[in-house]
């Protein structure tokens, strides 16, 4: 690359960043990319990819008892944590290889190294102090795990990060958290067969979704044996000879083997000279950018998780996607983050997209509400006790679906498929004109016909 100057230069080779610099580059640019930690970003090395890998083993106990309902003799099964550990980092290495090698074949220069903005148009590697011009500059550096106000034995807690890389599995384990990923390893840390306990500070787990979903999650997994404390939070840690003691905010106390926190995760902004640069943060301390995702420099952009729009791995890729398109590829393109499917890797798992119950009733005149909660015949056979949820939500003036909301095996698979009727903008008559495949857990959603709510919302005076 003469005189080191590039068209474009990626800061983090994440999900997003590394879709941005394959795309600009299949367009001609002369594009970089910089990452100080490993290539993939946090879902694959630290995030979805890893964590999916663990939810998949932590639902074998169940199968193996399962069998035996199903006339499968099944003797006594053994967990290696070291083992799945080991063969999930074997995997998540085989991942990085590739996007790497996807890089080098699409001729994007990759550079291990932290990356700093010197000036709105230039780029020092704190590696070997190289200093790189860029015609255009991509922000792509994601989201770090937050842990709340500092409180005293803090230094015992570990995030999320620190999970995937335990060298045993703990026997107890405390998740302070009530968002996707505190349920999550919840339910990954229960079903390998330790004893969790999540503490939540609200009124109940997973704000922002449904509440018949939250309500619904809560009661399975209580009946799976994680014991569920809402309205308290975490406020000291002790290291005791027999484990960490948890003390609540109402004085109770907890002994553990780990203390995990959950608490959100926040912008990586820090020490990327914004400021020197003249990007402009938002009020939550992320990158401020437009439908574009253009800064507030004119040449310098973000995508993914930095800018706190949807912190979701695939909207991330379709930011990145849309930023090539844009400004390499002369065709602007925003990206609607109306709609968005998305799934929660719970067990029982959680699949939704638009709007809950709440959000429906509060915008639109009338709202109808189908619901069902059965025990899907799998489980049924077996005299098993979980239950499985499913709703509709519904504009009652114009029939159109605004939102579906379902809980139990699959959900993630169904609502991503469901996702593509959504967006078109199906009705429930037309949910209704399709012939069900049976038997199934799915055919319920085309087969709930009359409404178990209907609300009017009564006008403003």
């Amino acid at each position: 690359m003469p005189d080191q100057d590039v068209d474009l230069f990626v800061i983090g080779a994440g999900s997003g960043g590394v879709r941005a610099a394959r795309i600009a580059a299949g367009y001609g640019a002369r594009v970089m990319i910089a990452e100080e930690y490993r290539v993939g970003g946090t879902c694959v090395i630290r995030g979805c990819v890893p964590k999916k890998l663990l939810v998949y083993a932590s639902r074998y106990a169940d199968d193996f008892e399962d069998a035996a309902g199903y006339g499968w003799s099944v003797g006594q099964s053994v967990f290696d944590w070291g083992k799945l550990i080991a063969n999930k980092d074997r995997e998540i290495a085989r991942l990085e290889l590739a996007y790497t090698t996807t890089l080098e074949r699409a001729r994007v220069k990759l550079v291990k190294s932290r990356a700093v903005l010197e000036d709105a148009r230039t780029v020092r590697l704190v590696a070997t102090g190289d200093k790189i011009r860029a015609r255009h500059i991509l922000i792509s550096t994601g989201a770090a795990p937050w842990q709340g106000p500092a409180i005293p034995g803090i230094e015992h807690v570990i995030s999320s990060n620190e999970a995937f890389h335990l060298k045993e599995l703990p026997k107890r384990i405390l998740i302070q958290g009530g968002g996707y990923i505190a349920v999550e390893f919840a339910c990954i840390f229960a079903g390998l067969g330790s004893q969790v306990t999540l503490v939540y500070r609200g009124e109940n787990i997973l704000r922002g979704f449904d509440d018949d979903v939250r309500a619904h999650l809560r009661t399975e997994m209580e009946r799976r044996g994680i014991r569920v404390i809402c309205k308290r939070i975490v406020e000291a840690i002790e290291k005791v000879d027999h484990g960490l003691c948890v003390e609540l905010s109402d004085h109770d106390d907890i002994v553990v083997d780990q203390v995990m926190f959950a608490t959100g995760r926040r912008p990586n902004v820090a020490g990327l000279g914004l400021e020197t640069a003249g990007v402009r943060l938002d009020a939550k301390g992320a990158i401020a950018v437009d439908e574009y995702s253009r800064t507030s420099v004119p040449h310098i952009y973000a995508v993914g998780d930095v800018t706190d729009r949807i912190a979701l791995t695939p909207v991330a890729i379709r930011e990145g996607h849309a930023f090539a398109d844009t400004v390499f590829g002369g065709k602007p393109t925003k990206v609607d983050h109306t709609q968005v499917p998305t799934a929660v890797f719970s067990e029982p798992e959680i699949g939704v997209i638009g709007l809950t119950e709440a959000q429906a009733r509060e915008q639109y005149h009338r709202v109808d509400v189908y619901k069902t909660s059965f025990r899907p015949m799998k489980v049924a056979f077996i005299g098993g006790q979980a239950r499985m949820l499913m709703k509709i939500i519904v504009d009652g003036a114009t029939d159109r679906v605004l939102g579906v909301h379902i809980v139990g095996p699959d959900s993630g698979e169904m609502i991503q498929v469901l996702g593509i009727a959504i967006k078109m903008g199906a009705t429930k008559a037309d949910f209704d004109a399709t012939m069900a495949v049976h038997p199934t857990v799915a055919e319920e959603l085309v087969t709930m016909r009359t409404a178990t709510a209907s609300y009017v919302r009564e006008a403003a005076e």
